[in-house]
């Protein structure tokens, strides 16, 4: 019997329960082995934090994943890769990995649903259509998954970020996957859902914890696994559309900090203050008013992808509805304006009398005669 939406609820609220119960365990062990998080200069924290409660987010994860997923192949291999990458996670939050071992660490696992069937045969594009993708396949989706696993791990630089980003991206992928009868991604998007939430209720701020790489490895394998399932592996037209849009604000993100990085010639994984919530944290935003603002971002950008969805504005023949053409070109004005907004705030793009401190991250004022334009992005 295949999987429903009655479990995905269940899966969510499983994965939830226990994710939650088991945090306070997981941060006995944490401090037990010596896994902890000192504050440092990049940092936003100002006290020793463990960090291994993402092995709190794996238990109900693979827990609600073995009893709620269909039984087979393909669920058997996402559970074991899920197993992996926690262990590549547990290795570097425990004893610290150097960038090229936790790399190879993050193929490795992602080879084990590749080879067990999670991958895009065909590929769908946006007025392109569909196109075999052949051996190419394999290698493109290992590299999709062990880039959204180094995004999410990226972004999980302030308590609660990480957690409550993943809460809603997954919840709106499982309504998508369910909409298009894709209802084993649409599971195992809920219990994504519900493991995040689950740490979220220790990780938000004052935070007691942080799920560390075991849980942002986690999070970004399973988000992507369910992108590919649940999306990219049906013939919508708007497949690769829809996961962008719900995944936007961890991308541009990362894409926004790996360009300042190759601007000044900076190893891609070097940390720094570049992240959208350090450059809120230097402009005076508390940790909770840091994450309203990315929280807020995110949940339009989501709303976008299930208005795209569901709202009937197109036959896909060609012929537009006009009154629901128009409702979804409000929501893609929402979306632009919230977007334009926060990248306002953020000051990415505005002009003013500084210059950024590559080292640091920190903008520093100087004299506009002498620098002529601002050195942003």
């Amino acid at each position: 019997m295949g999987a429903t939406p009655t479990d995905a609820v269940l899966a969510f609220l499983t994965a939830a329960a226990i994710a939650w119960l088991t945090v306070p365990y997981a941060e006995r062990l944490a401090y037990r082995i010596g896994a902890i998080d000192p504050p440092k200069e990049r940092g936003l924290h100002d006290r020793p934090m463990p960090r291994l409660s993402g092995l709190a987010i794996f238990a109900g994860i693979e827990i609600a994943g073995w009893i709620w997923l269909p039984s087979d192949g393909e669920t058997r291999s996402i559970l074991i890769g899920a197993a992996a990458i926690a262990a590549v996670g547990v290795v570097d939050d425990v004893r610290g990995l150097p960038a090229l071992p936790k790399l190879l660490g993050q193929i490795g696992a992602a080879l084990i649903p590749v080879l067990g069937g999670v991958r895009p045969d065909v590929l769908t594009l946006p007025f392109v259509g569909g196109f075999e993708l052949g051996w190419v396949a394999y290698p493109l989706t290992v590299v999709g998954i062990v880039a959204m696993v180094n995004v999410i791990n990226f972004i999980d630089g302030i308590d609660g970020l990480a957690a409550g980003v993943c809460t809603i991206s997954a919840v709106a992928l499982a309504i998508i996957a369910l909409s298009l009868d894709r209802n084993a991604a649409g599971v195992l998007a809920a219990l994504t859902a519900g493991g995040a939430l689950g740490f979220l209720r220790h990780g938000f701020p004052p935070a007691s914890s942080f799920m560390g790489d075991t849980g942002s490895n986690l999070l970004g394998y399973l988000l992507a696994i369910v992108a590919v399932q649940g999306a990219l592996k049906t013939n919508a037209v708007i497949a690769l559309v829809l996961p962008l849009c719900v995944l936007a604000v961890p991308i541009l993100d990362t894409g926004f900090v790996v360009a300042k990085r190759l601007k000044y010639r900076q190893p891609i994984y070097q940390a720094d203050r570049w992240h959208f919530h350090h450059r809120m944290a230097n402009i005076g935003f508390s940790q909770r008013r840091t994450l309203a603002y990315l929280y807020g971002w995110t949940l339009v950008l989501a709303g976008l992808a299930l208005a795209l969805r569901f709202v009937p504005y197109s036959d896909d023949r060609g012929n537009f509805d006009p009154l629901w053409t128009a409702v979804m070109v409000i929501c893609g004005l929402i979306a632009l304006a919230s977007s334009v907004y926060l990248i306002y705030v953020l000051e990415i793009l505005k002009l003013n009398r500084g210059r950024l401190n590559p080292e640091t991250g920190e903008f520093e004022a100087i004299d506009l005669d002498d620098a002529g334009v601002s050195d942003r992005l």
